[in-house]
């Protein structure tokens, strides 16, 4: 299994550009994690993780991710490699691809950073498979 996942905030604000040919838009950001543990004496390290997501993941992301925010992102790492055109020697780097992406902040001063329609919640009269009891009753249980 291929698999990560990262709670942290952004340390700026995300980065839009579009590929040649097919012109998909790919967002990349970086998140500072902290670590789990802190030196005793010392401060919190955290770690910085350069994040990429393509298609209707990048525009999510540039749309409603904002420096400081705190999210939940997981994904896939994705190693790649080329021959430096200037040296000749090969390169390496490994790349986190996001795929699904959350909110992790509590709401602050009653805004939302989702400015979308709300899902619909089913209402009072909307039984489903449930069966409606009349208090007065026994329970049939």
């Amino acid at each position: 299994m291929n698999k990560f996942e990262f709670l942290g905030r952004l340390t700026k604000d995300p980065e839009v550009r579009y590929t040649s040919g097919t012109n998909t838009q790919v967002t990349t950001f970086t998140i500072a994690v902290n670590r789990r543990f802190v030196a005793q004496g010392g401060e919190r390290q955290s770690d910085f993780f350069n994040l990429t997501a393509f298609g209707k993941t990048a525009e999510f992301c540039a749309k409603y991710f904002k420096k400081g925010q705190q999210v939940l992102v997981t994904g896939r790492i994705q190693n790649r490699s080329w021959d430096d055109a200037t040296t000749g020697q090969k390169r390496y780097a490994t790349d986190f691809i996001v795929e699904d992406t959350y909110f992790a902040d509590a709401k602050r001063d009653g805004a939302s950073s989702y400015d979308g329609p709300m899902p619909s919640m089913p209402t009072s009269t909307d039984a489903g498979d449930f069966i409606t009891v009349d208090e007065t009753e026994e329970l049939p249980f």
